[in-house]
């Protein structure tokens, strides 16, 4: 787990003080500082923002911001409302309907929902690597644990596929708490896996279960390395390994382009370009969500939003950190949800 302390070592402890608490007495005292969980993929972004923040305010304190992946985060931020929860969750995928659920359960009311942006799950290796061209059907069969129902017993890409090398199979990707990895596994996995078996398409809606031990379920062989959530390490087991892939956001292929390169899927490289108009498989939206009681407890909590929403434009400096900007319509609506603090409506989200 990463964690930022802009200005200040905090020692894994919130430093409470200054702010009312609207939680009722759930939050455990008072609070004059931002406090950020979620996933790595976002985490650079809101890195930036954070900086911008402190540049902006220099009498605030410094926010804290953690990478602890897109589900982990999701635990956090809903555990509950007030100075002991965070005030905003990074999300490299959509909230769930089970987890906005546990909001509920727990106090936390109205939350927001922000687009910041949109990011792909990069597929890299590094520049002395094999030049690989793969499909999310060789990624099924490469990846999943039963590929067709049957163990997967691959142990090199020309297992999978005769036109790939007789290299081993090692993919360094995060783990299964991370936004990314249910990105890869609903985006990636389940497009391949149902390109490879004509039955995987209708089992999603007569056996969810079965479909995701069969479509999603990652092998745990070694073929498939969980680098937790740190996409640089990522990086640099792919700069001292060429035979190996890893799967992080774009950002960090952009950041890393001197050491890895993008790897194509469906014959389409992973770029600003590609990502941005979809052709690239692995496209995906970025989110963050906000707690609505705490705009008004946490002292430059609305501020660091109109500076979020100030900073993801085309020109913006988060595009050049790597964050690819949404739509004019989208990136206009997520705006307006931020000045009018409109609650997320939870029948949008999916199980």
């Amino acid at each position: 787990m990463r964690a930022l302390f802009l200005g200040f070592l905090f020692g894994g402890a919130l430093c409470l003080a200054g702010c009312r608490d609207q939680a009722n007495g759930g939050g455990g005292g008072t609070r004059d500082q931002i406090t950020v969980v979620g996933s790595s993929t976002v985490y650079p972004f809101t890195t930036l923002v954070a900086e911008r923040f402190v540049a902006d305010n220099p009498d605030a304190r410094a926010p804290v911001i953690e990478s602890t992946g897109t589900g982990a985060g999701m635990k956090l931020f809903c555990a509950g409302v007030g100075a002991g929860h965070p005030d905003i969750e990074d999300a490299s995928r959509r909230m769930k309907r089970g987890e906005y659920a546990a909001c509920q359960r727990n106090g936390v009311g109205a939350v927001m929902e922000v687009q910041i942006g949109i990011d792909g799950i990069a597929f890299a290796e590094s520049k002395n690597g094999r030049g690989m061209m793969l499909t999310p059907a060789i990624l099924y069969r490469a990846l999943a644990a039963r590929p067709l129902g049957r163990p997967n017993t691959a142990k090199v890409w020309r297992d999978v596929d005769p036109t790939l090398p007789a290299t081993p199979i090692q993919v360094y990707g995060p783990p299964a708490t991370s936004g990314t990895r249910d990105a890869l596994a609903e985006l990636i996995l389940t497009r391949g896996c149902e390109a490879v078996d004509p039955h995987a398409k209708a089992l999603a809606t007569t056996d969810p279960d079965a479909h995701k031990a069969l479509c999603t379920r990652v092998r745990e062989d070694g073929a498939y390395i969980d680098a937790g959530e740190n996409d640089n390490l990522i990086v640099q087991k792919l700069a001292a390994n060429p035979d190996a892939i890893g799967v992080f956001g774009y950002s960090y292929l952009e950041q890393n382009a001197r050491s890895v390169v993008g790897v194509a899927i469906d014959g389409v490289k992973p770029t600003y370009a590609t990502i941005a108009d979809g052709r690239y498989p692995g496209s995906r939206p970025l989110y963050v969500y906000v707690k609505v009681a705490h705009l008004h407890a946490i002292p430059g909590l609305a501020t660091f939003l109109k500076l979020y929403a100030g900073a993801w434009g085309p020109d913006g400096p988060l595009v050049r950190r790597g964050l690819i900007a949404a739509p004019a319509a989208v990136r206009a609506k997520a705006t307006a949800v931020i000045a009018r603090q409109t609650p997320l409506d939870p029948a949008e989200l999916s199980l």
